[in-house]
């Protein structure tokens, strides 16, 4: 890339607040340092559970949800939005997997198309999204990690026919983000020692931590954003529907205030990392 060029950061996610609550600091970060970020949301957030106080006042879920998005995304520096307009597929198991516009019931290579377009659109440096677990089993998360490691490759490839007409590109790097293992069996600690059941955490105490535990990927990136923890605090106010203005509050703000630090981890997917890699500290190096 030509020093004179911007850099640009693409990150592929599911859901509204997929963008805050997971990678937050990274993207107000980078977007500080005049990297050039884009978002694409999967899905609206329709089954995302709305807190009371707002279901008389609001039109739907989607569309509150979307409206916290785009709060979210100015306060941290997201340059453009690219919405699938699929549908959320709730957790694991649940009828609401199966709707026709489901993403979870998309098949990989219609979704990975749209994303490839946009690749080719936006041209980014960096591409970012879930790990292959999508972080925590989530259908949706699941299903957009693999439509973009396919996207990934039909980007790039010259047999890939684009819908706009535009040449193949090839991103540099594709992250995944992880959740940190030590953090997670911390908590997993620390939920027995108060007598909660860490099979069973999240609002709707439909998330399985002990399971999360035995999946440990690699550490290739860890980005510290201390310095704009300040802003991705208040993109999460944002998504107040999802309680995101308590995010660093209660048990799960002392938790990650004593052992979750402040940092995003990454796991590198192309290129390979060479053997005995040393952890680095920037997406772009």
């Amino acid at each position: 890339m030509n020093d004179t060029q911007k850099k640009k950061l693409l990150s592929v996610l599911a859901h509204p607040d997929d963008e805050t609550f997971g990678m937050g600091g990274t993207l107000a970060l980078y977007a500080r340092q005049d990297v050039e970020v884009h978002l694409v949301c999967a899905t609206r957030g329709e089954l995302g559970d709305i807190d009371p106080e707002y279901t008389e006042t609001i039109k739907s879920a989607a569309c509150l949800r979307t409206q916290e998005l785009r709060c979210a995304a100015g306060i941290l520096g997201i340059d453009q939005l690219h919405f699938l307009n699929y549908r959320d597929s709730g957790m694991l198991g649940s009828e609401a997997n199966q709707h026709p516009k489901a993403l979870a019931a998309q098949p990989v290579e219609k979704v990975a198309e749209q994303v490839a377009a946009i690749i080719r659109q936006v041209k980014p440096d960096v591409v970012v999204t879930f790990d292959p677990i999508g972080g925590y089993r989530h259908p949706d998360h699941i299903a957009i990690h693999q439509a973009t490691v396919r996207a990934w490759e039909l980007a790039g490839d010259v047999a890939f026919a684009d819908p706009d007409g535009l040449p193949p590109f090839q991103p540099t790097s594709l992250y995944f983000h992880t959740i940190n293992h030590t953090f997670l069996k911390i908590v997993v600690w620390v939920m027995r020692l108060i007598g909660q059941d860490p099979r069973h955490f999240g609002r709707n105490k439909d998330i399985d931590i002990v399971s999360l535990t035995e999946v440990d990927f690699p550490t290739h990136v860890k980005i510290d954003y201390r310095s704009v923890k300040e802003i991705r605090q208040e993109a999460a106010a944002c998504h107040a529907s999802q309680g995101g203005a308590d995010m660093d509050k209660g048990f799960r703000g002392v938790i990650t205030r004593l052992f979750g630090g402040h940092h995003d981890i990454y796991m590198q997917a192309y290129p390979e990392p060479s053997p005995g890699h040393k952890v680095k500290r920037n997406l772009f190096e």
